[in-house]
């Protein structure tokens, strides 16, 4: 326990000290919010994989999978790779060809400042759910790793605050290069203790084998209308929903040219799908190693099955792998989740309202945001029930029903017009948030049926005679 506690607060040091040597290469906001537009194809893929590589793939997902098999995970990893993929195809060259700050900047352009306003506000909502799962995990992680002697609470205050030390000085230039480095020792990590448990499972033939015969490798839901709708609903809130967010903007913003752009995303998606199954499968192998155990948590905290396998199982060499590339994990989603929303916050709002701001007093208002944003979230993750993996999986309806269908139509639909996208936000909002407080677990899913009245707003509002004029955006 001493030695792999040592090593946890050596790894801290020693990863925090790199994120702020990073922070040299900050001269102006460009360079903080999107690294000066001049990373080089692996740091693309590789801060694409780590952002994602969070603490929900290998606490939430893990644990998820043990419960509901792989029909209990279609959001992620299945619908957030997707969601890379779809980036890399679709989105990311000509996002990149307008060479904008943040995705917000994308709505005031083609909708006007309402539309930019709302969509910043519904994407820095989202991010409360996400950003405080990663708190919570490093809370679980350090109250693990030290038997007990900090809590909870007190180690999500010191991963909170040690991530924010170089994610508010380095920005994405920190987060870029941290994010290549834990990169590395999370597939090293992944890939060493994926072969020691199986090892001690008997095979990973044997593993697979019990997974399908308790039947937790069925993918498709009942052939019945509600099971359908939940299933679609399931699978598209992340990989419709996480699309406009800033993390994923900042990385295709951040490339050196828009193929990087374009190929780090979706080589960062297929990565990410490959190794996702790894804590599943390290999770399902406790089945066999020590089915007691898992009993007793699997409705307790299923979330603490892989951690305590590898602490009562496994050698110190392989705890301190295995915690190591948890660590990388967490570290790197954190200090992406909490600058994306940040960032997009003071271009998108804060800067409208104080519009004569030189680039250095910007500069200062994106630190300022961050910190006020650390300490909303994890005082949020201090005061939450909710599983790592559904704090995820929900962070992103709203996005779903209020920002996916205005990007993509108005990347691809010439025809998509300021009144279309205000009716697509107003009916995607209103029907889901209606069906949430009236019928969470009808028929129709909330978030399907809001992103589809979301879509009906858009077209019928863009061809109906518009009320509202197309607006003229100077660029700021």
């Amino acid at each position: 326990m001493n030695a792999l506690l040592w090593f946890v607060v050596l790894y801290w040091i020693i990863s925090v000290g790199i994120g702020l040597y990073a922070a040299r290469y900050v001269k102006n906001s460009k360079d903080f919010a999107v690294a000066g537009r001049s990373l080089p194809m692996y740091v693309v893929t590789a801060t694409v994989f780590a952002t994602w590589f969070g603490s929900e793939t290998v606490l939430g997902i893990s644990s998820t999978f043990v419960k509901e098999g792989l029909r209990g995970v279609i959001s992620d990893p299945f619908g957030s790779s997707l969601c890379l993929i779809l980036v890399g195809l679709f989105f990311a060259r000509p996002l990149y060809r307008m060479n904008l700050l943040t995705i917000g900047d994308f709505y005031r352009n083609k909708f006007g400042r309402t539309v930019e306003v709302l969509i910043t506000i519904c994407i820095v909502i989202s991010y409360l759910g996400w950003v405080a799962a990663q708190i919570k995990a490093l809370g679980l992680v350090f109250n693990v790793v030290s038997g007990g002697y900090i809590s909870m609470n007190g180690g999500m205050i010191i991963g909170a605050a040690s991530v924010l030390v170089y994610t508010l000085m380095g920005g994405m230039w920190s987060v870029a290069i941290t994010d290549f480095l834990q990169m590395i020792i999370i597939v090293i990590g992944m890939l060493y203790i994926g072969w020691e448990v199986s090892d001690m499972a008997g095979g990973a033939g044997a593993v697979i084998a019990h997974a399908a015969a308790a039947g937790k490798l069925e993918l498709w839901p009942e052939p019945t209308g509600r099971e359908l709708l939940w299933f679609i609903a399931a699978w598209i809130t992340m990989m419709l929903g996480s699309i406009p967010q800033q993390d994923v903007f900042q990385r295709v913003a951040s490339s050196k040219n828009e193929k990087i752009a374009g190929n780090a995303s979706v080589l960062g998606g297929v990565l990410y799908f490959c190794f996702a199954f790894i804590p599943m499968f390290l999770a399902y192998s406790a089945t066999l190693i020590d089915p007691k155990m898992v009993a007793e948590l699997i409705d307790k905290d299923s979330q603490l099955i892989l951690p305590t396998l590898i602490m009562t199982k496994v050698p110190v060499f392989a705890q301190v792998m295995f915690f190591g590339a948890l660590l990388s994990a967490i570290k790197s989603c954190a200090s992406a989740t909490l600058l994306a929303p940040s960032v997009t916050f003071t271009e998108n709002i804060l800067k409208g309202m104080l519009p004569k701001q030189t680039d250095k007093q910007f500069l200062f208002s994106m630190r300022v945001v961050v910190v006020i944003f650390t300490a909303i979230v994890t005082t949020f993750a201090m005061n939450t029930e909710s599983s790592i993996f559904k704090m995820v999986e929900n962070a992103y309806k709203i996005t779903l029903v209020a920002a996916f269908v205005p990007l993509a139509f108005g990347l691809y639909w010439k025809r998509a017009t300021r009144q279309g996208a205000l009716a697509a936000i107003f009916l995607g909002l209103t029907t889901w948030l209606s069906l949430e407080l009236a019928a969470p677990e009808g028929l129709w899913p909330p978030q399907l049926a809001g992103v589809l009245m979301s879509l009906g707003g858009m077209i019928v509002g863009s061809l109906m005679p518009q009320v509202v004029d197309r607006p003229v955006v100077a660029q700021r």
